[in-house]
């Protein structure tokens, strides 16, 4: 990035929640890199310590430990602050399936809660973790921002909310506001466990076991897989951006590009049989759709580059090689 962004991060206060998260740690680690005074704000729901191991004794980093839905929590962390990052949510389709009420409670009031904090703190930016399952059922590709259909999950309808509360917060009471429609972020540090946790990792940690991992559907359904590194370029633009008409918008998180599930797995098999041969003879199995699920989702990240100066720096196969690295030297 542009050495003059980068800059106006130097001693900035920022908070992170759900810093304790996948996306939410690996931002941590980048702002205290670039000399930012960082707090994180977790409960621990679904974050992990162990993911704040490289950060936790640096003298400028904070951790707060609480949760989204207190309201006099978020008023805390956001004091003094000049930006936020809210990575803060319950995620997984299936889990708002299965239980859409804390869902909701955590991924609309406890939004709404971070929303007031921030513009009483009088925070600078507040830039938020969207999700590309807002688009629904609509049926274009590649997903245009401006263009979404009927969300198909409880937890689709969470993220849509944000957007339309983060629009009346900036029209309102004049909070800035960035929204970041994330498309299925892999990479470091993303947990492989527990029954929500997402494809890549998840097959990753089956394929070094060699047990078959299971593909649901026929392996048709396409995502545009997005790499970490792509999404903290994407925060740090959000962050930094100057241009007046870039903020108050929402922007797709993505490479641009898809790839079917067959395909991640004969990615994953290459990449991983590297380290152990074997893996090439694992079988990969089939079973039912899962609901909920979109067929297809590709990204058009023409605004981005247009307004924030996006340049994915990952594709499905360099993010995924960094991946499978990372995982093999940290959890085989």
């Amino acid at each position: 990035m542009e050495e003059g962004l980068l800059q106006k991060l130097d001693s900035a206060n920022i908070l992170v929640t759900g810093g304790a998260g996948f996306i939410g740690s690996n931002l941590c680690e980048k702002l205290l890199s670039l000399n930012s005074r960082v707090t994180c704000l977790d409960n621990f729901s679904t974050g992990h310590k162990h993911n704040l191991d490289a950060v936790i004794d640096n003298p400028n980093f904070t951790l707060i430990e609480g949760d989204i839905r207190d309201a006099d929590i978020c008023k805390k962390a956001c004091e003094g602050k000049d930006f936020v990052l809210h990575e803060a949510a319950l995620g997984s389709v299936p889990r708002s399936l299965r239980d859409p009420v804390t869902t909701n409670d955590v991924n609309v009031s406890g939004f709404l809660n971070m929303l007031v904090a921030a513009r009483d703190a009088e925070v600078k930016r507040f830039v938020y973790a969207a999700s590309s399952s807002t688009y629904g059922d609509s049926k274009g590709l590649p997903k245009v921002e401006d263009k979404i259909g009927k969300p198909l999950s409880p937890y689709a309808i969470t993220k849509y909310v944000n957007e339309l509360y983060a629009d009346i917060f900036q029209d309102a009471y004049g909070l800035d506001t960035i929204g970041l429609r994330y498309f299925n972020v892999f990479g470091r540090k993303q947990d492989p466990n527990g029954a929500y946790a997402a494809v890549i990792p998840k097959f990753v940690m089956q394929f070094m076991e060699h047990e078959s991992p299971v593909i649901n559907g026929d392996g048709t359904y396409s995502r545009d897989f997005t790499y970490i590194d792509n999404v903290i370029q994407m925060n740090l633009r959000a962050l930094t951006v100057e241009d007046s008409k870039a903020v108050n918008e929402v922007y797709n998180t993505a490479v641009g590009d898809r790839t079917n599930l067959v395909e991640l797995t004969q990615y994953l098999k290459e990449f991983l049989s590297e380290y152990d041969p074997e893996i090439k003879n694992v079988e990969v199995k089939h079973g039912p759709n899962r609901p909920g699920d979109i067929p297809h989702s590709l990204a058009s990240v023409e605004k981005a580059k247009n307004l924030l100066g996006y340049n994915p720096e990952y594709n499905i196969k360099s993010g995924l090689k960094e991946a499978v690295g990372w995982y093999w030297e940290n959890l085989k």
